[in-house]
């Protein structure tokens, strides 16, 4: 109590403080949106975050009803998600310049209004841009029709356009449409591989508002790759080689690929590396170009298998002896043994492999991960970006009585949730992943302390790619196998019973149980396998209990999944599921207003609104109302003073 006089120091202060918080119990939750699996296409991304995921769209119809037609609710639209783009072009379509502006300016104030409206005014001042906060309070709050008011409000709008301030004045309240119609981001996972512009989304991210990441398998390789974990550097190049998408590398982030380049043509340059070609290639490439990634793809997979066999060695309590493969190898017949099984092995070529010795590096390839691990480690924006998934991201999240995650929870072929004995200690699923967290923490973190350093990095490596990573969900990780054999049985990677077990409501129930969430009120969002829409699966499961919203952002997948695309809202109504088509380009959407279609489906419809006071924000504001309310009898009872 004398802490909290500090800051109330009397009565009146307390009581103000008790009064306005209560007052904020009462407004409606904010909208919580939910992604998963951008993979690097950062322009849907980007388009799905300007509409809300179809959000502001239904918007314009609730506010404009008939008063607009459908070309200029689009028009209106486009112009919020790109103001800066699409108001030349319909500038240069009408001939009163300044009409134009007056009606537009109308338009979004009117709107904004409505969407704000749910806000404190304290929270809408925060969301402003501060050149022009001021005259957009006015323009938010006042209202036009009051006879009072009218010339006021009339002369602003005149004086924003005959100083020549209309198009900025535009383009601040379409950056403050969407910043208001979501409150909170929830980000399930995978930003990074597959697409081009996984460092385009993480600066994004950087600059939103309020959001939380649970990390997935292929977030957490770039993290303990920036960590300096060579097996999961690897990973990450041999990922984006295989993609031929090497833009996040070296243009987002600088590293440099001329050390592997330099030995990819020294010791593959007569190799067709045939295996090895990039899954998908884009059109303005050369064949000499794809020849080079070929043999760059070659030679880092080469040192990733055994610098993971090293890193196997070295964690005998991962139990992974399963995936020693290169030892198993006779160089003389070019054959491999598998689980006690011989295959005849597709490509025989290995220049930098001592059959003697074959997970030591060789000296040009220890020399090449030198320099990588330079790169890596010497990269501020990467840098910027990973410190920026510890401080926002975790293994999972409990939020507003919903529990998110992106890959599984392990468990037993009976369905049963696994545990695991470490230290001697039993672990349920909950204390397997705040441990996995901590270690995945301290493998960046603990700069002064090797041993635990090394450690950290290698539950990286393990979250990446383990039998019993989380994050993963698989019994292997079948690199060699489907780089090397041709038996397609060998390239099986068993998922874990999670994904058998998860369309079941009693399962659902007792992961919830398990995390502290309640079974009857909450919900799983779960990310990480696509759900193949084309083929009848649907993203709803358990009895509704489980939604999953990976449903191909990345273009790899759309094949599998024929949408592109979920994306979960939770608003003070109940919940809405949005699937995307795919999108075309953003040139498409400036130009034509082609946007994202997308069909929505309400989950759940709640009969009484859901307020700020069912939150979990909720929750902390009733628990420091709760405090004030004791000091205001501490000091009506003199047992502390005011001042």
């Amino acid at each position: 109590m004398q802490l909290l006089s500090e800051q109330f120091p009397n009565i009146r202060a307390a009581s103000t403080e008790i009064i306005n918080l209560n007052a904020i119990l009462e407004l409606p939750k904010g909208t919580e949106h939910f992604l998963s699996d951008v993979h690097g296409e950062y322009e849907p991304f980007v388009h799905v975050m300007r509409n809300g995921s179809g959000s502001i769209k239904r918007r314009i119809d609730e506010v404009f009803g008939l008063e607009l037609d459908k070309t200029e609710k689009k028009e209106l639209a486009t112009l919020i998600y790109y103001p800066e783009q699409k108001m030349p072009q319909l500038l240069a379509k009408c001939n009163d310049h300044d009409g134009w502006y007056r009606k537009t300016l109308f338009q979004l104030i009117r709107l904004c209004r409505v969407i704000s409206s749910k806000y404190t005014r304290n929270k809408v001042r925060k969301a402003l841009p501060n050149d022009f906060s001021y005259i957009l309070q006015e323009l938010l709050h006042e209202q036009e029709s009051i006879v009072n008011r009218h010339d006021y409000y009339n002369s602003i709008i005149t004086s924003i356009i005959s100083t020549g301030r209309a198009e900025a004045f535009i383009t601040a309240l379409a950056g403050i449409i969407p910043r208001l119609s979501i409150d909170h981001l929830h980000v399930i996972g995978d930003v990074y591989d597959r697409g081009p512009g996984a460092h385009i989304i993480m600066d994004m991210l950087l600059k939103h508002h309020s959001l939380d990441f649970q990390w997935g398998n292929h977030d957490i390789v770039w993290m303990g790759a920036a960590a300096g974990s060579l097996a999961c550097i690897c990973n990450v190049i041999r990922v984006s080689l295989r993609y031929s998408n090497m833009e996040t590398l070296e243009n987002g982030y600088a590293i440099s690929m001329l050390p592997l380049i330099s030995l990819a043509v020294d010791e593959y340059g007569s190799d067709p590396c045939t295996l090895f070609q990039p899954k998908y290639s884009s059109e303005d490439m050369t064949e000499n170009e794809k020849q080079l990634m070929a043999r760059m793809h070659k030679a880092i997979t080469i040192i990733q298998l055994k610098l993971e066999a090293q890193l196997i060695r070295r964690r005998p309590m991962y139990k992974m002896d399963d995936r020693l493969l290169l030892d198993k190898i006779n160089f003389k017949k070019g054959i491999v043994k598998v689980n006690g099984k011989e295959y005849e092995l597709l490509d025989t070529h290995f220049p930098t492999i001592d059959p003697k010795n074959p997970e030591e590096l060789s000296e040009s390839e220890k020399s090449v991960m030198d320099r990588l691990l330079i790169s890596f480690k010497k990269s501020e924006r990467l840098q910027q970006h990973v410190r920026f998934l510890y401080s926002k991201g975790s293994m999972y999240l409990t939020y507003n009585g919903n529990l998110l995650y992106h890959g599984c929870i392990p468990m037993n072929a009976d369905g049963t949730l696994k545990h695991f004995t470490l230290d001697g200690k039993d672990h349920g699923p909950k204390e397997f992943m705040d441990r996995l967290e901590r270690l995945a923490r301290q493998g960046y973190f603990a700069k002064n302390d090797p041993e635990k350093k090394l450690h950290g990095m290698d539950t990286m490596w393990y979250l990446w790619s383990g039998s019993q990573s989380p994050l993963f969900g698989k019994d292997k990780m079948a690199t060699f196998e489907r780089y090397f054999i041709a038996d397609k049985e060998t390239h099986t990677e068993v998922k874990d019973p999670y994904y058998e077990f998860r369309t079941e409501e009693t399962i659902a129930r007792t992961i919830l149980k398990e995390f502290g969430v309640d079974p009857d009120k909450g919900h799983i969002v779960n990310g990480h396998v696509p759900v193949k829409v084309k083929k009848g699966e649907s993203p709803i499961k358990a009895g509704g209990k489980l939604l999953v919203i990976d449903g191909g952002f990345a273009k790899a997948y759309q094949t599998e999944t024929g949408i592109a695309g979920y994306t979960l809202i939770f608003n003070s109504y109940g919940l809405l599921l949005a699937s995307h088509q795919p999108f075309e380009s953003t040139q498409k959407a400036i130009e034509e207003g082609l946007d994202i279609h997308s069909n929505t489906n309400i989950l759940e419809n709640n009969t009484r609104r859901i307020k700020v006071k069912d939150t979990d924000n909720g929750r902390n504001l009733q628990a420091r109302i709760d405090d004030l309310n004791m000091l205001l009898d501490a000091f009506r009872s003199g047992l502390i003073k005011e001042k």
